[in-house]
């Protein structure tokens, strides 16, 4: 009578399995919990931080699309500093060269820098929505464990034996699955979001390079002609 009496005031609310669960699946709860509260925070942050980014960027691209010169291209790098297309131009002026090639390569790693800003966080975000499932599996199984246990300590198999174990082990399931799900939905989003921006940035980044190189291609024969003079052509005859 006692053991019923005791079965008896067996709660089996969310908020009851939580706080009666064993000191494993607590864990395996607190776990869940912090992931999916920084799964949340970090989607904020990440939505945030790309809708600044791509309005730098428009912002800047806007007033490159229309810039004559490569100096007037340069100016503008002092006037939208925070904008990703101003410093990948940044880094090409800052390479005095006349060669393509190390012009296309500038623009290369300048793209990629800003390839790593635009993830900055997402490696977490991939993380949570890869291993909340197995953290939430792992407090099944023990759940599952925790179980035979009981049944083999109260040598009864009756649900109010076993269902407040079966409950811990589907709690940390659903959260786990709870937190996997919005995780692999926001990151695929938002790196398919990441792929747009550096495909756009990418594609300015070949006008500029085209820009400063066909302008500093120009500069360079006309000094080199400047230097040479008018009579140190040999005749048509003697070349």
């Amino acid at each position: 009578m006692q053991v019923a009496a005791n079965e008896a005031k067996i709660q089996l609310g969310l908020r009851e399995l939580a706080f009666q669960a064993s000191w494993p699946v607590r864990i395996t709860l607190v776990v869940l919990v912090v992931a999916s509260i920084t799964l949340w925070v970090i989607t904020v942050l990440k939505f945030l931080q790309l809708r600044r980014l791509r309005n730098d960027a428009l912002e800047f691209e806007r007033a490159a699309r229309h810039a004559p010169s490569a100096a007037v291209l340069f100016s503008l790098v002092d006037r939208v500093r925070n904008a990703p297309g101003a410093r990948v131009v940044a880094e090409l002026r800052s390479r005095a060269t006349t060669n393509l090639e190390r012009l296309q390569a500038a623009a290369e790693r300048a793209v990629v820098d800003e390839r790593k800003r635009a993830r900055t966080l997402l490696s977490p975000l991939g993380t949570i929505a890869s291993a909340s499932p197995f953290i939430g599996l792992f407090g099944t199984v023990y759940g599952i464990m925790d179980a035979f246990v009981r049944i083999g300590a109260a040598k009864s198999a009756s649900l109010p034996v076993v269902a407040p174990a079966i409950g811990e082990a589907l709690v940390t399931t659903a959260i786990g699955l709870a937190t996997a799900i919005p995780a692999v939905v926001f990151y695929n989003e938002i790196d398919r979001r990441i792929g747009e921006f550096i495909a756009e940035l990418e594609a300015s980044a070949s006008e500029w390079v085209a820009l400063i190189y066909s302008e500093r291609e120009t500069q360079a024969a006309a000094y080199a002609a400047a230097q040479t003079p008018l009579g140190s052509y040999p005749p048509p005859g003697r070349r």
